[in-house]
């Protein structure tokens, strides 16, 4: 599958997954895909845990109280470091955005499916429970955690908006 069939075909998946493993190849290729996003000043603040065993997987559905997330064959947490690169700013916000895009993009191409979790786990202290859970050590932290497997389901892209309203040359809104 082409990059722009990816993006075509990536939605945002919250139902059950078929109870069939992901092969750790794939989830290296999938993972490999987030590394190579760009970072801010090429620190590469982002890193990541995947998580793949069952155990581990049912902990995290249980904090992040979300029933589907029991039925993932993995989860992929991305992992951020907000220490300022460039002039006292730090970029772990953006790096991990880059490097989630591309997951979700080399997730769909494989035939997998996941959806971006973050909110979620931004509540009731979530997301240090996570960290914790897999022993990450402040001031990293689990900003992001990805469920994937194979959608018992099919889903679809929710519509977007037609380019002509969400993109002007030179200057907005001309």
């Amino acid at each position: 599958m082409d990059v722009f069939e990816a993006i075509e075909k990536r939605h945002s998946y919250r139902g059950f997954f078929k109870d069939t493993p992901i092969p750790r190849e794939d989830l290296i290729k999938i993972v490999q895909a987030g590394i190579q996003a760009p970072s801010g000043k090429n620190e590469q603040t982002t890193e990541f845990v995947v998580v793949d065993k069952k155990d581990l997987i049912l902990e995290i559905a249980e904090i992040v109280q979300k029933p589907f997330i029991k039925t993932a064959q993995a989860i992929i947490a991305c992992i951020v470091d907000p220490r300022p690169v460039f002039h006292g700013i730090s970029f772990e916000v953006e790096d991990c955005s880059a490097a989630v895009e591309n997951i979700l993009l080399a997730t769909t191409a494989l035939g997998y499916a996941t959806v971006w979790i973050d909110g979620n786990i931004r509540l009731e202290g979530r997301s240090e429970k996570i960290s914790s859970l897999l022993k990450i050590s402040s001031p990293q932290y689990v900003r992001i955690i990805l469920p994937l497997g194979i959608p018992v389901e099919k889903g679809t892209q929710k519509e977007k908006k037609p380019v002509n309203e969400r993109m002007w040359f030179n200057m907005y809104g001309a």
